[in-house]
């Protein structure tokens, strides 16, 4: 059976020293990419390579002007193909720089293919770099579409926070902090040490040895296995794993919990000042003038977005709960309060130098007054919605 594993990341020298990796050290495995930048002129190359070199190459048409839709398209038909082949073992699938992994998992395991493997190739020393970068991609000429309006900050944290696995390049740029920075991004993530160079691997006729172990780290973690379901439940902002506390080598993660609404006014004033506080921060908020709303909170790279993560559960009636997934009740669950069940303010920022005492501050700041709290929920209700711009009520 065909194992898929995605390999993603803007760091393209670290992605492709992790792809040669794979490929050398997995008998019986391709690679499949599509290079998005040919899109200005309407197509997207698809090549697929072994450790010999190029076995096909053809062109997909744009969809929707999107060249991520041509991506997904095409993705799966090929990797069907290589499926009913019966030579490969291992399909790994090469994300173009912005593309991110998470809906290219989800498209692949809906065609009936396995997901084996989520990897995100990084350079350590290009973390922070990339993490402060506002830039749109398309500023950059790494849109996926003329409509997408990603930056670079946001689009890396994603394929960071996603992956179970990161490929770290060894660089020599990279110092313990930044090291630490990553650590604390995603400190549920496996890391596995690559070099930036292209090994050699078998020939094309070792494919259809497929019983062949795999030789190293990274080419286990390919094949180890990957739920998607619980992968998608991580990010989302209602259950999401979020960093824990930490504090080492010059970067710290402060988690910041508090079972009162934030006022809108006095919260939409000080975005600019706690978005850029910190490298990173996420999370999900409470807001007093839509108390029943479960917002998310993403910043990076100095820009923030929120949206409407639907309701509390607190807000819905008892019988709704059977329709919420039981992950998303036992999320819930853990910040339950006896007043406001699952209502609540859990953000956490990550970054070197973080001035963590003045966060704070500027948070409680922002929090409901006493007087304001004791006036209740209708009169919350009343308060002026600063928000409502910024999430298109």
């Amino acid at each position: 059976m065909l194992s898929v594993v995605i390999v993603g990341g803007l760091h393209a020298d670290a992605r492709k020293a992790a792809v040669e990796r794979l490929l050398a050290d997995v008998p019986g495995s391709v690679v499949l990419h599509h290079d998005l930048a040919t899109a200005a002129a309407g197509t997207v190359v698809r090549t697929i390579r072994d450790t010999s070199g190029i076995l096909a190459a053809g062109e997909a048409p744009l969809v929707n002007d999107c060249a991520c839709c041509a991506l997904r398209e095409d993705l799966v038909p090929e990797l069907l193909r290589l499926a009913d082949d019966g030579l490969t073992r291992l399909a790994v699938v090469e994300l173009w720089d912005s593309v991110e992994p998470k809906a290219m998992a989800e498209v692949v395991t809906a065609g009936g293919l396995t997901v084996t493997g989520v990897i995100t190739a990084v350079d350590p020393a290009l973390v922070l770099p990339y993490l402060g970068n506002g830039d749109d991609l398309a500023e950059r000429g790494l849109a996926a579409a003329t409509t997408d309006q990603r930056t670079v900050a946001d689009t890396f944290a994603r394929q960071l926070e996603y992956a179970p696995v990161l490929a770290v390049a060894d660089s020599e740029e990279a110092d313990d902090e930044d090291r630490e920075l990553l650590a604390q991004l995603h400190p549920t993530a496996r890391q596995v040490p690559i070099g930036h160079g292209h090994p050699a691997g078998p020939e094309r006729g070792a494919r259809a040895d497929a019983q062949a172990p795999a030789r190293s780290p990274l080419a286990a973690a390919a094949l180890a296995g990957f739920d998607v379901e619980a992968a998608a439940a991580a990010q989302h902002p209602a259950c999401a794993l979020l960093p824990t506390e930490a504090d080492a080598h010059g970067v710290s993660t402060l988690v910041w919990h508090r079972c009162r609404p934030f006022h809108p006014e006095r919260l939409y004033e000080a975005l600019e000042d706690i978005t850029c506080a910190a490298a990173r921060s996420r999370g999900r908020f409470w807001l007093a003038d839509k108390p029943d709303v479960l917002l998310h909170w993403d910043a990076a790279g100095g820009a923030l977005c929120v949206e409407s993560a639907g309701p509390w559960l607190a807000s819905l009636p008892d019988a709704a709960w059977e329709m919420v997934p039981p992950v998303r009740r036992a999320a819930a669950a853990m910040d339950w309060h006896p007043e406001h069940g699952d209502c609540c303010q859990h953000l956490v920022f990550t970054s070197p130098a973080l001035d963590r005492d003045g966060l704070e501050r500027l948070l409680e700041h922002c929090l409901l007054t006493d007087t304001e709290y004791a006036a209740g929920r209708d009169a919350w209700k009343r308060l002026p919605p600063a928000f409502d711009t910024l999430l298109e009520v």
